[in-house]
């Protein structure tokens, strides 16, 4: 009898043990893979002070856009002096680009940049890397087509704000042109790529898509591009890092319809060719907006 309820005991404890291990485990997976989600949908912001546009003499504005559904966004306008204006959409995790910003200013085009909700000096709680983002984009392109003398508007975006770009502009025709600088083909790529344990991403995306009510299977821009045709399109990365592994650039340009356009830089981070090459990236910038805005 002591033998079996010496036996009994140690099947007891060594039940009670695995239960409570395993319980450990998953709720740390819960917990890591919440925790990994929220960081996403929160990022650091950056407030940017414009001295860039000051040191080279940019006359810009400082404006407030309201988004659909309420949420604020900081931005700068400077209006145009060849009729067209260009929205400058910035990436994940950053602020208005006052280089690209200065770019395109000082080639005579009207610009338009801001942060997107849950950036910068902008409102709203959380970034959903493209989903409600959209609503950002609308709102900077509604008030540049209500500025006097706009007669065409395009757009320039890197990284999610790219991504972003070619959402809207797939369903908003009043975006004439689109420049792509370093955008993901899907959301889902992006968190496969930041979250390498296969067994957290079912989870991961589930705390994001109930944490922000939003569909990541709705931010899919290489599903989307197509659709800008007969509008131009012109897909921007450097090859290396994320661009390959997710074969961004290409992915994006077989995907769109003409007229479009790809440039890909070799050895060149994300989004680094403006960095790589200032000089030709301004040109070949100009030209293209030129073209397809301006019909020169």
């Amino acid at each position: 009898m002591k033998n079996k309820s010496r036996l009994r005991y140690w099947l007891n404890l060594t039940t009670v043990t695995v239960l409570s291990l395993a319980l450990t485990f998953f709720i740390l997976v819960f917990y890591a893979s919440n925790r990994w989600t929220q960081s996403f949908l929160h990022p650091a912001r950056y407030i940017p002070a414009g001295n860039w546009l000051k040191q080279n003499n940019i006359p810009y504005q400082e404006i407030e856009l309201t988004a659909i559904d309420g949420v604020k966004l900081a931005a700068w306008y400077t209006p145009t002096k060849n009729g067209a204006v260009i929205l400058v959409a910035h990436g994940y995790g950053s602020s208005r680009l006052e280089d690209i910003y200065v770019m395109f200013a000082q080639s005579g085009y009207g610009v338009l940049a801001w942060d997107f909700r849950a950036h910068g000096a902008s409102g709203g709680e959380f970034s959903t890397l493209g989903y409600y983002e959209q609503l950002d984009v609308e709102a900077a392109l509604d008030y540049a087509l209500s500025q006097p003398d706009v007669e065409h508007v395009g757009a320039w975006g890197g990284s999610m704000g790219a991504a972003t770009i070619i959402l809207t502009a797939a369903k908003r025709t009043e975006i004439e042109a689109v420049v792509s600088d370093s955008a993901f083909p899907t959301l889902e790529d992006v968190m496969r790529l930041n979250m390498p344990i296969e067994a957290l991403q079912p989870l991961s995306v589930f705390f994001g898509e109930w944490s922000s009510v939003s569909d990541i299977d709705q931010v899919r821009p290489v599903d989307e591009i197509g659709k800008i045709s007969p509008r131009a399109v012109f897909v921007i990365d450097g090859w290396q890092g994320a661009a390959v592994i997710m074969n961004s650039p290409y992915r994006l340009y077989d995907a769109a319809n003409e007229p479009k356009q790809i440039w890909v830089e070799d050895g060149v981070p994300h989004l680094g060719t403006y960095g790589n090459d200032p000089l030709d990236y301004k040109k070949r910038m100009t030209e293209f907006f030129d073209k397809w805005l301006l019909g020169k």
